[in-house]
Parts: structure tokens; sequence; C-alpha cells
């Protein structure tokens, strides 16, 4: 369902280390706002909700709460550093409309 690259999956263990949670999952959700509509949101969790979806990636634990599993479906999260610092990338096949920072997008209905 949700793909990390290497570099992605590398991130957030550095995220993992950094903040003392080690054994902590990757929750992936989508709310609305952001340029085109819908926007990713990301967090460490500790537990998973009765209503996440349990994934694996690169060995990260994947969390996704299933009311927005059908906005993510084959999504790629890459991890890239430029100019103005480091950040996630997200490249969504099922998006018809993506903002040009990729961390907001549209899905036609």
């Amino acid at each position: 369902m949700i793909h990390l690259t290497p570099t992605a999956a590398q991130e957030i263990k550095r995220l993992q280390q950094s903040r003392g949670q080690h054994k902590s999952s990757f929750r992936l959700g989508v709310q609305a706002g952001g340029c085109a509509g819908l926007y990713y949101t990301l967090d460490l969790i500790n537990e998973f909700a009765e209503t996440d979806l349990e994934f694996e990636s690169e060995g990260i634990a994947i969390a996704i709460p299933e009311a927005v599993a059908h906005y993510v479906q084959n999504l790629r999260v890459d991890y890239a550093e430029d100019l103005m610092g480091g950040g996630f990338r997200f490249s969504n096949p099922n998006a018809s409309k993506t903002c040009s920072c990729s961390l907001s997008f549209q899905l036609d209905a």
C-alpha cells in the first residue's frame, strides 16, 4: 500500500532515534487543506488506533487511518534535502492535481 524509499526509511529511523521513540510507528494521514485541497500528515506513534490499517515498508511499521486509506493507495514517500532543507516528498498515483511542494493534492471524485 505505502512504499517508503530507503532514504525516507532512514530519515524516519533518525527521527525515532532523536526523539527517543525507537519502537514507534510512522502514522501517515490526510486532512483537508493545503494548496490543492488535501495534505499529508506525519507523526510517530507508540500504539495503533483501533481503526488504523497496519503496513510495513523498508522495516518501518506504518499506521494509516482506515478512513483515508483510499487517498494514499500505492503512495510513494521519499526524503530529500535541498537548499531549503530536508523534507518528505510524496508521489501519489491517485492524485489528479498536486501542489508544487508535493505536500498537497487533489483527487477527482
